[in-house]
């Protein structure tokens, strides 16, 4: 068994598609404050796609306990390194390969990086059409190598507050593309939710 059944799991395809944009605005809400939604929404998608491999593999065959030393990977399952990305948008685009406020870091990073794990992607687009993506290890080298360095990867613009490096929109296109790449459309829909962020814990501060 592989990560990819994620993609040949026929019952698994139809309820990723129904269950996936449910979770996510569920994530969005716990992460919102005055109706915008704060970049802590990342790390609660992520706990919602390593639930799914858990629910899918079983604990036995997930990684989750990952070294800080590792910040391309995200989990590892069935040996094998994964990390895990998600954008919003029509189109698809740069999304972050490493944060950091250290220009000459980003340099760095940039001259010396080579893809070391597989990437799954999920490509959000409320009220419309988006995407669940597996790009392997190797796709993602060959299309660094046919690319080239400066059009595979994305630097801060200078002057402006440097957050990270990205793989760029165009990589990333190359690589849905990719004949290695295994992938399934989501339609991005929203559903009424009475949700209250404070429920949960008033739920524990409520028991004896």
């Amino acid at each position: 068994m592989t990560i990819a059944e994620l993609f040949t799991d026929q019952a698994l395809v139809a309820k990723i598609p129904k269950r996936l944009p449910e979770l996510f605005y569920l994530a969005g809400l716990e992460s919102s404050r005055a109706g915008k939604i704060g970049m802590e929404v990342g790390s609660a998608r992520e706990k919602i796609l390593i639930a799914l491999l858990l629910y899918k593999f079983g604990e036995d065959n997930v990684q989750t306990s990952l070294s800080i030393h590792e910040p391309e990977v995200d989990v590892v399952v069935f040996g094998r390194p994964l990390s895990m990305k998600t954008m919003t948008g029509a189109a698809i685009k740069s999304v972050k390969l490493i944060w950091t406020v250290d220009a000459a870091q980003a340099i760095r990073f940039s001259q010396q990086y080579v893809p070391s794990c597989d990437m799954l992607l999920v490509q959000v687009n409320w009220a419309n059409a988006g995407g669940f993506f597996l790009f392997s290890k190797e796709s993602q080298i060959e299309t660094l190598e046919q690319l080239g360095r400066a059009e595979y990867i994305r630097l801060p613009k200078p002057g402006t507050n440097p957050r990270g490096v990205e793989i760029s929109g165009k990589a990333l296109d190359a690589l849905s593309k990719h004949a290695q790449t295994l992938k399934f459309p989501i339609q991005w829909h929203r559903i009424k939710i009475d949700f209250n962020p404070y429920r949960r814990w008033l739920d524990f501060w409520q028991e004896d």
